[in-house]
């Protein structure tokens, strides 16, 4: 099994930036693919950065402003997010796919942008 612990959200002003962070345990071995996603109140959740080996995929409303990375030696996965809007306002939960193909989510964290 894998764990997933989110943390780095809050409150900011529109044009701000925040990063976010996730740390993974358990079998961190077995992860094919690990990522954000985010819902909004009212919408479905959509992607926002995820990574499957050497490829990096960005959600269309967030490219160009936020930026995934990763320590693998700590299994930590980073979001770094800037030029934050309005409507970056939701909850952030990371994610992630191992080769049985068990997904796993962590609990997610809020994120508010104020305009």
């Amino acid at each position: 099994q894998v764990q997933l612990v989110e943390s780095g959200g809050g409150s900011v002003e529109t044009g701000g930036s925040l990063k976010l962070s996730c740390v993974a345990s358990g079998d961190t071995d077995t992860i094919t693919a690990i990522g954000w996603y985010r819902q909004a109140a009212g919408k479905q959740r959509e992607v926002v950065a995820a990574i499957s080996g050497r490829i990096t995929n960005y959600g269309d409303s967030v490219k160009g402003r936020v930026t995934l990375s990763r320590d693998t030696a700590k299994n930590i996965l980073y979001l770094q997010m800037n030029s934050l809007k309005p409507e970056d306002t939701a909850v952030y939960y990371c994610s992630a796919l191992t080769n049985a193909g068990e997904g796993y989510w962590g609990q997610g964290i809020q994120v508010t942008v104020s305009s």
